[in-house]
């Protein structure tokens, strides 16, 4: 099995007890943790990581300090805000944590320690209805700001080479909306689902693509964007109905798309970085010097970009 960034550090088998009871670690050089997920909370910038690990700036990446309080030391994979307080972070052992304070301190909503089902995405509405997914297919939604989740049971995908699938059992790495407030999932076999009602029913949207998305947008209406797996780019102008594959003259895997207000910018392993100004169509830029694997990315205030690595936050 295929998997990203944000799923390579699979957890090992922990009794439930002695997992629930630790805390995030500790690091001593807090800007140099690994990130997998970011997101802004107002103007506050929050990534998740490895070992729990949750870090916060409020000066567009210049600072960055450990949050106060997390009660799980498992792999962080995806973190999403509704509003500068209340937000939500998810990872190994299915678990999801939530924050009423802008990221300072954290409270578990749920965990599984019967088997490490990692939840890969998570996606807030608002404050209430939130979505996230992860290994073989899992769907959770929640309509009550995370107090309860919803397993939803998905369809089998479309049948691939003439062999109909006999169960869903994609992995999906990344949630992203489009300005409708549908929600999209990106997955395995060229995947990128779709639902229109919080996560509640989806839709399949083959791209024609084999491999492994492993992140998407929708840089405008009608336009999505599905990226992973050695430089592959998909992109449809139709809602998903047909998509084209768009030459990144690139074959580092791509784990971030961050748009922005002239374009797009896609973000990858071996220091990728490609930007697109028609939404997506073509692409092309250089590698950093410095190869950094990158895994995120952020907007500050002035309209640059703060990007995020398997070694923390990068410069310019």
């Amino acid at each position: 099995m295929t998997q990203p960034v944000q799923a390579q550090a699979q957890s090992a088998a922990a009794p439930a007890a002695k997992l629930e009871a630790q805390p995030a670690m500790r690091v001593a050089h807090a800007g140099r943790a690994a990130v997998l997920g970011s997101a802004k909370a107002g103007q506050r910038m929050v990534t998740v990581g490895e070992h729990g690990v949750v870090m916060l700036s409020d000066d567009g990446g210049r600072q960055w300090r450990q949050a106060r309080a997390v009660p799980v030391r498992s792999t962080l994979t995806s973190v999403a805000f509704a509003d500068p307080m209340h937000g939500w972070a998810v990872g190994h052992w299915g678990v999801v944590i939530t924050t009423a304070d802008g990221g300072e301190s954290w409270a578990l909503q749920r965990i599984d320690t019967t088997e490490d089902r990692p939840l890969f995405a998570v996606h807030a509405f608002d404050a209430q209805q939130l979505v996230a997914v992860g290994l073989w297919s899992l769907v959770l939604t929640s309509a009550d700001g995370g107090k309860t989740w919803a397993a939803v049971t998905l369809a089998p995908p479309p049948a691939a080479d003439g062999k109909p699938a006999r169960k869903a059992d994609l992995n999906l790495f990344h949630l992203f909306a489009d300005a409708q407030g549908r929600v999209f999932a990106a997955g395995e076999r060229g995947f990128v689902l779709r639902s229109d009602d919080h996560g509640a029913t989806w839709s399949y949207l083959p791209s024609g693509y084999k491999g492994s998305f492993w992140t998407g947008a929708a840089p405008a209406p009608g336009v999505l964007l599905a990226a992973g797996l050695r430089g592959s780019i998909y992109r449809s102008s139709d809602d998903g109905k047909t998509w084209v594959r768009v030459d990144s003259r690139s074959k580092s895997s791509i784990t971030a798309l961050l748009l922005r207000a002239d374009g797009v910018l896609a973000l990858g392993l071996d220091g990728l970085q490609l930007r697109s100004t028609d939404q997506g169509a073509s692409f092309s830029g250089t590698p950093r010097a410095d190869r950094a694997a990158l895994t995120a990315g952020l907007l500050r205030a002035d309209g640059r970009e703060q990007l995020f690595s398997r070694q923390g936050a990068v410069g310019d």
